[in-house]
């Protein structure tokens, strides 16, 4: 049997992501930690300090000013989601099915959404998705550095959007099930990141000229929880799923 195939099928989360909505920016969760548990997936850093994005093991952090770097194992994560991707399906979008839908250059952002919602099985398990492609437009954001406690509904106040055109590029990310709010996004949570590794960012809209999606579906999940000061004496009872689709959505 190969070292790929003794890979465990699972999502594991760094942190529950309500921790996060709620203002806790610091955790003590390594990036190489993170690295160990999946080479796949997308995440953010201590102070929220940009986005995450892991792929085929690379991590890369996308800078509210724009600039993309490779991160250092040592480098801490708040919250962090991956999984080692094993892609069972493939499905190609390209120009004849966009003719076929009745667009003529591009496959917009709820149409995409609409077609996402339809290659999932059901809609109850985890999955991770892949789309490797050419997009007329990507709407991406990340948001610069907090200060610790400050609610994550406030903070995205200050994101940064970056709009690219004519762009190839990777989503990589997951779908998670509505009855998981507490412990990560609920329904497609992407970030982006061009072929050239220069742009991206956790993805706003995007519309795709040609494209192709590969899936996993994953049937275990596991939650680490910090050993920290703050995690440990956090109220965590709220209610934070509006909090959260605003913070991720808007």
């Amino acid at each position: 049997m190969s070292e790929k195939n003794l890979r465990p099928n699972s999502v594991y989360i760094s942190t529950p992501i309500n921790v996060l909505v709620e203002g806790y920016y610091e955790q003590n969760i390594t990036i190489g930690e993170v690295r160990t548990h999946g080479d796949f997936g997308l995440g953010t850093f201590n102070d929220l300090d940009g986005e995450m994005v892991v792929l085929d093991g690379v991590v890369y952090q996308v800078a509210a000013d724009g600039t993309v770097v490779v991160v250092a194992d040592d480098i801490l994560t708040p919250f962090a989601c991956v999984t080692f991707y094993q892609p069972e399906t493939f499905d190609e979008i390209n120009e004849a099915a966009m003719i076929s839908r009745g667009q003529v250059s591009h496959l917009p952002y709820e149409t995409f959404n609409s077609l996402l919602e339809r290659l999932l099985p059901s809609p109850n398990m985890l999955y991770a998705i892949r789309i490797d492609g050419r997009f007329s437009h990507v709407r991406t954001r990340s948001v610069p550095k907090q200060e610790n406690y400050r609610p994550l509904v406030e903070a995205t106040k200050d994101q940064v959007v970056f709009d690219f055109y004519d762009i190839a590029g990777t989503l990589s990310g997951f779908y998670t099930p509505p009855f998981m709010p507490s412990l990560n996004a609920p329904g497609y949570h992407l970030h982006f990141i061009s072929d050239d590794r220069r742009q991206g960012g956790h993805l706003l809209s995007c519309a795709i000229q040609s494209a192709r999606i590969g899936m996993q579906h994953i049937p275990l999940l596991e939650v680490a929880l910090p050993v920290t000061l703050d995690y440990l004496t956090a109220d965590l009872s709220r209610d934070t799923r509006k909090d959260l689709q605003k913070a991720e959505q808007e």
